[in-house]
């Protein structure tokens, strides 16, 4: 056998072999991604600080609406009666403040 038949005889890789693996190996970094995401997001905890609102009361206003709330909330200025919330401020004037235990 001369070194020309010798070479070109070789038998030929299958080109689905390396793809096989590239997908494979594809697929385990896709895995480990989700896997380490999953695991960081669970182990971030964020905790809102405590707050001491105070008790518990009802405004009965004098449409006949029921505003409940915490009593830290309601605050006098100017001889008005106002509710701060968090987004926004509410004027509770001429309502009458009842400390009533709500759910």
């Amino acid at each position: 056998m001369t070194r020309v038949e010798l070479y070109q005889n070789k038998p030929r890789q299958s080109p689905w072999k390396g793809l096989f693996f590239f997908i494979i190996a594809c697929m385990i970094l896709a895995m480990g991604f989700f896997v380490f995401r999953y695991y960081y997001q669970t182990t971030i905890k964020i905790e809102a600080p405590t707050e001491k609102l105070g008790q518990k009361v009802v405004i009965h206003l004098p449409n006949g609406q029921k505003v409940f709330t915490y009593e830290n909330l309601i605050f006098e200025k100017d001889g008005k009666t106002y509710y701060k919330g968090e987004r926004n401020t509410i004027d509770l004037t001429g309502g009458t403040v009842d400390y009533q235990d709500w759910e």
